[in-house]
């Protein structure tokens, strides 16, 4: 539990505005779309909540649900890049935060293809809020660093998930009572996001 307060005190400390964005001329554009997601709290704590979910659901949404997430979001990217208008783009990226916390926190259990509808709908404004921040910086660079970047929090997710099963046993009900706290942790940490 101390490890897991840690790791959750670690990605939240970790927005730290001022290196939220670098210059894609004096670090590249890989590194610029790398560190977008990197170092926003909202980013942060959304993807590594789809990863949480993933694992809670299981079987093929192991996989599915981040792909989902990450191809989607590169849709959110292009459309962006082409001029194509989305409301309520930043309202909606911290809507995800509360959202994907609280489908932990409640344990929703969806087949792998409607979940992985629910990510695509939040990644379609994560990626474009990508591409409405592009800069200066190569669409292809940017974009793949910030789809590994995005798998890299998916992984994350994963991971803690099952790291939980492997500490705990994969039957054991307190692993998944872990991830349902961090889930609702998650859902606040949006919303103090929301008022802030």
């Amino acid at each position: 539990m101390k490890r897991i307060s840690l790791a959750l005190a670690f990605l939240l400390s970790a927005a730290a505005p001022a290196f939220a964005h670098l210059n894609p001329d004096e670090h590249g554009s890989f590194s610029a779309g790398f560190s977008h997601p990197m170092f926003g709290a909202d980013h942060i704590l959304a993807m590594v909540a789809v990863g949480l979910w993933a694992w809670m659901i299981g079987g093929r949404a192991i996989w599915i649900v981040p792909a989902a997430f990450v191809g989607t979001m590169l849709v959110g990217f292009a459309l962006a890049l082409a001029g194509v208008p989305l409301p309520f783009v930043e309202p909606a990226i911290l809507a995800s935060v509360v959202a994907l916390g609280l489908l932990v926190a409640v344990a929703v259990k969806l087949p792998a293809g409607p979940a992985a509808v629910v990510v695509g709908v939040f990644a379609l404004f994560h990626g474009h809020a990508h591409g409405g921040e592009i800069g200066t910086a190569g669409e292809l660079g940017y974009a793949a660093g910030f789809a590994i970047a995005t798998a890299i929090l998916h992984a994350i997710g994963l991971g803690l998930g099952f790291a939980l099963s492997r500490i705990f046993g994969e039957s054991d009900r307190r692993a998944h009572l872990l991830a349902r706290v961090l889930g609702g942790l998650t859902a606040v940490s949006g919303l103090y996001l929301m008022a802030g």
